[in-house]
């Protein structure tokens, strides 16, 4: 009997434990915000309104001349111009709305910080009620490998499948060949040939110097690089502080000039 009542006790304890653990494990992401401490926010001088806080590693095009690099693609350099005229639009693709922290993510399907932060961002996403908006944006840096991805990313959007697509990418390893993504197209229900196709289309490629002009125009050194509301976080990040990020940038309100 003795060795019952001790044999309940450990059980309940246990018992407790794990209630413990499972609590801890759903409240924090709910809680992680309050346990940030103060950001550092440093202005862009370049591009006023914006900031920047300190993040940390990245993959990719680790270059102290990245954006002022007069051997780059001349279509990238023509293209600063435009995205500045309307750079809230260019990297968020709608205005301001009040209550919404809108979001724009650059990122390449060969970086495994990206892999870590796009599921972050999506799960954030799904959670807010309409109060997050990502804007998904493909730099890729590290090679043929990853133009190819996301020109495949961005003619499946063509069709209407691009976070379907973008979200079987980040998820697997690849290789991305012409059957894969043609069998990856027919999983998620577009047209395999019609993707092909719009991979090498003029639409996808002016898509791709887009954005490689508005990480120019950041001065973006690698991937992954995020805007968040009005602040720049290149590199990677911690759920809370992102968390807590969103939460000062709505606190904040939308940047004026957008």
């Amino acid at each position: 009997m003795a060795d019952n009542g001790i044999l309940s006790r450990r059980t309940a304890v246990l018992a407790g434990i794990g209630a413990l653990a499972a609590g801890a494990w759903w409240g924090w992401p709910r809680v992680a915000p309050y346990f940030v401490g103060g950001f550092e926010f440093e202005p862009l001088g370049h591009l006023p309104g914006f900031r920047r806080i300190a993040a940390g590693e990245t993959s990719g095009n680790i270059n102290p001349l990245a954006g002022i690099d007069s051997s780059r693609d001349p279509r990238v350099t023509a293209a600063e111009e435009t995205v500045r005229a309307d750079i809230c639009r260019a990297l968020f693709g709608e205005t301001a709305t009040q209550g919404v922290v809108p979001i724009a993510s650059f990122s390449d399907y060969y970086c495994p910080f990206c892999r870590v932060l796009t599921q972050t961002l999506a799960a954030i996403e799904a959670e807010s009620g309409g109060e997050v908006r990502i804007t998904w944006h493909e730099w890729p840096l590290l090679g043929s490998n990853s133009d190819y991805a996301a020109r495949a990313a961005l003619a499946a959007d063509r069709q209407g499948a691009y976070v379907q697509f973008h979200k079987r990418l980040m998820r697997s390893s690849f290789v991305p060949t012409e059957e894969f993504l043609r069998a990856l197209a027919e999983s998620i229900g577009i047209e395999p040939n019609t993707m092909i196709t719009d991979i090498k289309s003029e639409a996808v490629t002016s898509r791709l110097v887009a954005s490689a002009a508005l990480a120019s125009v950041f001065r973006f050194r690698g991937t992954p690089a995020l805007i968040v509301g009005r602040t720049v976080v290149v590199g990677a990040v911690s759920d809370a502080t992102l968390k807590a990020l969103i939460s000062r940038e709505r606190a904040n309100g939308p940047l004026e000039m957008c």
